[in-house]
């Protein structure tokens, strides 16, 4: 397929200086925030580029958007380079910053868009159009006339996906769009990017800490950690790579001794009445629900996906 984004040796390092035996003398030294990372993204696929607080995530994000520019490598966004053409990229992308927002923090919504619109010099046919679709499937209809700083950050995250989209980007960045969100604003935002990527062809690369938005938007997922790439492949291979468990939450009626003979799960903590079951993230939790359901008597039982960063430390204690 149709290469949209091309990096190749991407490299970022940062000076850092630090205090060093006394008052005014200072050491420098160098981070390297991205330490020559390498892929390629099909147009029109949708891709989670994952890995704890510090690993590089939005330090590459802001070098693909021409925020940043690269200390080495190579890359390519929509044929264009984003350090020699930040403007002209700027029309071919949208941004979305989770902890960060676009929008005028004292206008109202509309206001906001009308302003992103004179930027972007979209005709007034296609912005009425798009704010129209995205009103509607974000549910922002009676947030329009609402100043920014009056919005929930659930409010304001929807106003900020639709403030990037209004001028039909090729390429959507995400970077932690659902952080903070409640469940109706996560399975809004998740329901929207579906349908976007799959109407419009929108290729776009999520940055989160949330496996349940990469297990529903992505069909690839890359783990970045140090600045290094370190596994790309799909879900259920990552899973593997990092033996990765999910667990199951069961509150029975009384307290009981640990639950036992269910295939491919163990109980791993008990509680009182509640038991913790782990199980492998790549199978089925069903079989092992139904199990637990049919021998024990139950008031209640939840599953709790695994958390990114023991992933990523199980694939580094299987490395060494």
């Amino acid at each position: 397929m149709e290469a949209c984004i091309e990096v190749e040796g991407l490299e970022k390092a940062f000076r850092v200086r630090r205090r060093a035996g006394g008052r005014l003398r200072r050491e420098v030294s160098e981070v390297r925030a991205v330490d020559g990372i390498s892929f390629t993204v099909a147009r029109g696929s949708v891709v989670g580029y994952i890995g704890p607080n510090g690993a590089g995530k939005s330090t590459t994000v802001k070098m693909l958007t021409g925020i940043l520019t690269p200390s080495g490598g190579r890359l390519r966004v929509a044929g264009i380079d984003p350090t020699r053409e930040r403007t002209r990229l700027a029309q071919r992308i949208g941004v979305v910053f989770g902890q960060r927002t676009t929008l005028w923090w004292d206008l109202p919504l509309r206001d906001s868009y009308t302003l992103a619109r004179r930027m972007y010099r979209v005709p007034a046919d296609r912005f009425r159009v798009n704010l129209e679709r995205c009103v509607e499937r974000l549910a922002l209809g009676d947030l329009l006339d609402v100043p920014v700083r009056q919005l929930s950050l659930g409010q304001r995250m929807r106003g900020d996906i639709a403030a990037a989209l209004l001028h039909d980007p090729e390429v959507l960045y995400l970077d932690e769009p659902t952080i903070g969100l409640d469940v109706v604003s996560k399975g809004q935002v998740r329901r929207f990017l579906r349908d976007l990527n799959a109407e419009q062809g929108t290729t776009v690369l999520l940055t989160t800490h949330d496996l349940t938005d990469i297990e529903q938007l992505c069909e690839r997922v890359m783990v970045i950690d140090h600045g290094r790439l370190m596994y790309d492949g799909g879900l259920e291979g990552l899973h593997e790579v990092g033996e990765s468990e999910r667990t199951l939450v069961v509150d029975l009626e009384k307290e009981l001794p640990p639950i036992s003979g269910v295939p491919g799960a163990r109980t791993v903590r008990t509680e009182g009445a509640r038991q913790w079951l782990a199980f492998p993230a790549s199978a089925s939790a069903a079989p092992v629900v139904a199990a637990v359901a049919a021998r024990y008597p139950l008031v209640d039982l939840s599953v709790r996906e695994p958390d990114i960063e023991a992933v990523i430390a199980r694939m580094y204690a299987g490395r060494a």
